[in-house]
């Protein structure tokens, strides 16, 4: 997923913050999950409904991010790969690596980082089990998670 910065990413040290990290990597995560009212316009992973008051919702019960190098200002988007890590019956890991824009050489892999997102059912406050139609979506993506250099 092209992520585009604002100008407002970076600190006083002159790079991405790492707040604004976590922003980036929801960007890419909702471009790459959500579906939208065109079908032109996303992925073929955006199987999530996001229409207000959707039966679902997708919340964030873990993350996970190891900063590699800081980022600089771009004005070309950076390119942030997306896979699956690991599906289990309500959750999904969703992995990243963040890098530097597409043409750029040499590539940078700036952050590498996993989301677990957990399903959950608006009406009963519950977890609820992964669709067919969204596990058929999201296993051609499947891969082993990101190898931290320091994990617990």
């Amino acid at each position: 997923m092209p992520i585009q910065l604002r100008w407002s990413d970076l600190d006083a040290y002159g790079h991405v913050n790492n707040a604004e990290m976590l922003r980036l990597l929801e960007e890419a995560r909702i471009a790459a999950f959500w579906a939208t009212d065109d079908p032109a316009a996303g992925a073929t992973t955006a199987v999530l409904d996001s229409s207000p008051g959707a039966d679902t919702l997708s919340l964030i019960a873990r993350q996970e991010v190891e900063y590699l190098a800081p980022v600089p200002y771009w004005r070309a988007p950076l390119d942030v790969q997306l896979w699956v890590g690991r599906m289990g019956g309500a959750s999904l890991e969703v992995c990243y690596e963040v890098c530097s824009p597409l043409g750029e050489e040499p590539a940078i892999v700036y952050t590498r980082a996993m989301t677990t997102i957990v399903l959950v059912d608006r009406a009963s406050d519950r977890p609820r089990r992964i669709s067919t139609r969204e596990r058929e979506a999201w296993s051609p993506y499947a891969g082993e998670p990101p190898a931290f250099r320091r994990s617990r």
